[in-house]
């Protein structure tokens, strides 16, 4: 039986581009995300590309939504081997003095909250699999802070926490857990959304650098992690474009 790979926030971006490259490499996918418009557009194109994917709608930050996502996925029927959690955002660039209380708090719902539902939701049928992999798609920001990112680098300092303690409540069980932190990622909305639509400061982000990493260059690392032998497990990439040196350290052409 076809094996399911579960995606989360697959409407757009980094989620839509692991889904199309997760079902060339033989998964069916279960793509989940709130726009379920996207999603069936999404699967239309996997299907017509030779692909198998299952749409769902699904909100991370709602218990019952995310047991929905669960009941789902347990009706498919190949293993559920690899779930991607990869639903996540930010919100605003404010200094920690005048912060937005409801944004971090949004941001911690859906980067480290969400992360938990739904890895606690797949588990069971992960395990049952005899091979299953949990793949975190957290960022460079749980790595290191920077001004104005007070609210994005502690949820995902967060998120990068939560990874690495099931790393280690796992052990001796056949999952495996994987950290993805991107760098620089330029998608369509990622930046667009965290500036509350405002297009000419989202592309600020990105002036004067040449190639920022896309959606599918992410979608590659994870394709490549989730498809290593069941007995390596790849703790922790981190992948930046070669213009970004560290968090705050990138070279724009001016």
């Amino acid at each position: 039986m076809t094996p399911v790979a579960i995606v989360t926030g697959a409407s757009s971006g980094i989620g839509a581009a692991t889904a199309r490259r997760l079902a060339t490499e033989g998964f069916h996918v279960l793509a989940a995300a709130r726009r379920g418009d996207r999603l069936t557009d999404l699967v239309e194109e996997i299907e017509k590309s030779g692909g198998t994917a299952t749409a769902a709608v699904c909100d991370v930050t709602s218990d019952e939504s995310v047991a929905a996502l669960a009941d789902t996925a347990a009706g498919l029927p190949g293993p559920v081997t690899l779930l991607v959690n990869n639903a996540g955002g930010a919100i605003g660039l404010d200094p920690v003095e005048s912060a937005s209380v409801a944004d971090w708090q949004w941001m911690y719902d859906v980067n480290v909250l969400g992360t938990l539902r739904v890895t606690r939701a797949v588990l069971p049928a992960l395990e049952a699999s005899g091979a299953g992999t949990v793949i975190v798609v957290s960022s460079t920001a749980g790595l290191d802070v920077y001004e104005g990112g007070g609210g994005y680098t502690a949820a995902k300092h967060a998120q990068t926490a939560l990874t690495r303690t099931l790393r280690l409540e796992l052990v001796g069980r056949p999952i495996r857990v994987i950290e993805i932190d991107p760098g620089m990622v330029r998608t369509d909305e990622f930046a667009l959304h965290r500036f509350g639509g405002d297009a000419a400061r989202a592309e600020a982000v990105y002036a004067g650098v040449a190639e920022p990493l896309v959606a599918d260059d992410i979608a590659d690392c994870i394709a490549w992690c989730a498809t290593r032998p069941q007995h390596v497990n790849v703790d922790r990439l981190v992948v930046r474009p070669i213009a970004q040196a560290a968090q705050h350290r990138v070279h724009r052409v001016t």
